[in-house]
């Protein structure tokens, strides 16, 4: 195993409070790395440091693979600080807890997505809101550094982390681990949305692009009594999204098909990567004052010509993660609805395989790694 260099212990502890309970069970925590654009993953340690007082480390038994890990890898939003252990839909076991955790213990079984800190206080613009994914000082879960002291932080690819306690979120017992990992991440993207803008039973909703986000999509809104319509360019995706609660079907290539449902949605969530979207087609499909929400982050700027808006008061919005109330009410809904995405298992020493998989299109519908 390579080690990591990175922030002193001694500037840490000029910054933060570094107290534990009790014991940390990792000192150096292995993972699969990326080391550069178009390599694969190998693996790879890094110093766990100190356990801060806010904070808890989580055992991982699983982890799911989300298209936002594979932007990460290649460097397709943005530069990529190499070497990066990505994954964001982690859960295990407890293991260890700060001084300052009073909600958590050794031993509960919880889940961990896309964030892993916020600075949470009052003052703020975002957190004092109930906003805290819009924080200025939020630590995404990989490729990411804590505002305080500049440490990296690493994924779930790797048998533990360490996040900040309120990002660690308590499984519901009926949920199995294998399926609540992907509720962490794609789950929470898809419903926090339906939430936000007020989803209601009889509502007319499109979701464009059933992947991994997408087939998610379909199971939430199906669940919340909405008409839903699926919406994808591979037919052979029409009698799975079906049984998943979709009314409708639309392949996407057959012209035919698409102009049946003009006028139709008051609500349509691009799941899919947006590049390359063709706004006057989507604009006939919409409702007067139609909202678009894109969750599904291309890497190629958008073009939107506002003839196309103006036509029908049509609204473009977009939408991240979710917050803390949103990443709880995501798996209390998923709980009671019986919502489990569609998952293929595999060990996690064949995580390049497990990437290609997903490169290729190949899965059906979400990937996770087991430790």
């Amino acid at each position: 195993m390579n080690g990591l260099k990175g922030a002193t212990r001694s500037n840490i502890r000029q910054t933060m409070t570094i107290v534990s309970n009790n014991r940390p069970k990792y000192n150096e925590i292995r993972g699969w790395a990326c080391h550069g654009k178009g390599e694969e993953l190998v693996p790879y340690s890094y110093p766990a440091g100190d356990l801060l007082s806010s904070d808890v480390e989580i055992e991982i038994s699983h982890c799911g693979i989300c298209g936002s890990d594979i932007h990460t890898i290649d460097s397709g939003w943005f530069p990529t600080d190499y070497p990066c252990i990505v994954g964001h839909e982690m859960v295990g076991t407890v293991t260890a807890i700060g001084q300052a955790v009073k909600h958590l213990a050794v031993g509960d079984r919880v889940g961990v997505g896309a964030q892993c800190r916020a600075c949470l206080q009052s003052d703020c613009f975002a957190c004092s809101r109930g906003r805290d994914a819009h924080c200025p000082k939020a630590t995404a879960t990989y490729n990411s550094k804590r505002a305080v002291d500049g440490a990296k932080s690493y994924g779930g690819y790797a048998e533990a982390v360490r996040v900040q306690a309120e990002y660690a979120f308590k499984i519901p017992e009926s949920i199995p681990s294998e399926y609540a990992a992907s509720l962490l991440c794609a789950g929470t993207t898809v419903f926090s949305p339906m939430i936000r803008h007020n989803f209601s039973a009889g509502d007319s909703v499109a979701i464009m692009g059933i992947g991994g986000l997408g087939h998610l999509a379909v199971k939430f809104a199906s669940a919340l009594g909405c008409e839903v319509t699926a919406i994808s360019h591979s037919s052979d995706k029409r009698e799975e999204a079906l049984k998943m609660g979709a009314t409708h079907f639309i392949d996407s290539s057959i012209s035919e098909q698409v102009k049946a449902f003009r006028n139709k949605f008051k609500f349509m969530l691009i799941s899919s990567s947006a590049d390359n979207l063709n706004f006057f087609t989507l604009n006939s499909l919409m409702d007067i004052d139609g909202k678009i929400i894109i969750v599904g982050l291309g890497e190629k700027p958008l073009c939107i010509i506002p003839f196309a808006l103006v036509r029908k008061d049509i609204s473009v919005v977009g939408s991240i993660i979710g917050s803390i109330k949103d990443v709880k009410y995501t798996l209390e809904f998923a709980a009671k609805h019986n919502i489990r995405p569609t998952i293929e298992e595999m060990p996690i020493d064949q995580v390049n395989d497990a990437i290609e998989r997903v490169r290729s299109g190949k899965v059906r519908y979400r990937v996770v790694l087991k430790n």
